[in-house]
């Protein structure tokens, strides 16, 4: 039984999602602020991490960061109530896996969570063809750095370096995304095929969670980011001659 932990500041949400979780057959703990959603994950590990951004103590974004310092690859999935687009980046730019906006849909939520676990379960039992397609599941997880622009990328580091004086760190999803990008020079992704590719055949999501990574990393690469071209009604492709 998958183990999720909750952190949620309000009460009444808290309790909600506690029930509708333990309803859909999870385990459930939670915690209602960032300082203790911090000491949580260190006494237990859980499966996935429900984190609200709007929290006492120490705030979801603070919390993702020390979290993330110490587990790259915990599925970690934002609850926010704000519209505004540069927290969503901001999220999953700190490493957030997706995010959800308050109020949200049951079913949806349900959804990705499912979607988060069995990708995750995929990736440790060496299966992850069942939730990729057949493609390009071949060599998107393998810890050899490869090129990038002008920098070279370090999977087990989540690092980029030489683009900048010093490193650029990145996220788990961030190096997946690139060394797709890089396996395709010059040929347009679809935001579907991306999507399909890296967060799994059935994510639920919308195609703005993609998007909304891609503006993360044009961010962190700076002058280097025309490489990553947008194609209009299309998605992405990569093009290294453009790098200046």
């Amino acid at each position: 039984m998958a183990e999720i932990l909750i952190a949620e500041d309000e009460k009444n949400v808290r309790e909600g999602l506690e029930d509708l979780f333990v309803g859909a057959g999870y385990a459930v703990r939670s915690v209602a602020d960032g300082e203790a959603v911090v000491k949580a994950c260190a006494k237990r590990r859980p499966d996935l991490l429900l984190l609200d951004v709007m929290m006492p103590a120490k705030d979801g974004f603070a919390a993702l960061t020390e979290l993330r310092r110490k587990d790259a690859t915990l599925p970690i999935i934002m609850l926010t109530a704000r519209g505004d687009q540069i927290d969503k980046v901001k999220g999953l730019g700190l490493g957030a896996d997706d995010y959800v906006t308050k109020p949200f849909d049951v079913e949806e939520l349900l959804a990705r969570v499912a979607r988060a676990l069995a990708r995750t379960a995929a990736l440790n039992e060496g299966t992850i063809e069942n939730v990729r397609t057949t493609e390009d599941s071949a060599n998107l997880d393998g810890d050899a750095p490869f090129p990038f622009a002008k920098g070279l990328v370090d999977p087990i580091r989540l690092q980029l370096t030489g683009i900048q004086i010093a490193p650029i760190s990145l996220t788990p999803r961030e190096v997946g995304i690139l060394r797709l990008l890089v396996r395709h020079p010059g040929e347009p992704l679809g935001r579907d095929h991306l999507l399909g590719t890296l967060w799994g055949v059935g994510y639920a999501g919308s195609t703005r969670t993609l998007d909304q990574h891609i503006a993360q990393l044009r961010k962190k690469l700076g002058r280097q980011a025309s490489c990553i071209e947008t194609i209009s009604g299309i998605g992405y492709r990569y093009m290294p001659s453009t790098v200046v």
